[in-house]
C-alpha cells in the first residue's frame, strides 16, 4: 500500500520531526510476509527505538508456521512498499555496535 499524503512523524512523543526510517521485522505466516512495523523514527531519535525494538521482537511469541524475524533499520520512502523499502544495514549495524 503507498505510503499516505500526509507527513509521517517519528513516534517519539513531542518530536514533531519528520520520519526517515522505518525500524520493522520480516514477518511470514508461511503462506503471507510482511514487515511487521515497531517504530518509525528520525535520525535523532532512532537510536532510542532501535534496542527497544529488538527487545520487543525478542519477547514475541509465534504461532506454528510463523517466523519473525530481528528487526532492522529500513529508509522510509513515500510510495514505497514494504518489499521495496531499502535497508540501512550499515546504520543497523552501528546500532547494534553502540
Amino acid at each position: 500500500m503507498p505510503m499516505p499524503p500526509y507527513p509521517v512523524l517519528c513516534y517519539t512523543k513531542g518530536c514533531g520531526q519528520k520520519a526517515v526510517y522505518k525500524i520493522a521485522a520480516d514477518w511470514s505466516d508461511g503462506l503471507t510476509g510482511e514487515l511487521k512495523t515497531y517504530a518509525l523514527g528520525c535520525p535523532d531519535c532512532l537510536a532510542a527505538w532501535f534496542r527497544p525494538s529488538r527487545a520487543n521482537q525478542a519477547a514475541c511469541h509465534t504461532a506454528p508456521g510463523e517466523v519473525l524475524q530481528a528487526p532492522g533499520v529500513y529508509y522510509l520512502e513515500r510510495g514505497q512498499h514494504d518489499q521495496q523499502l531499502r535497508r540501512a544495514s550499515d546504520l543497523e549495524q552501528r546500532l547494534s555496535d553502540s
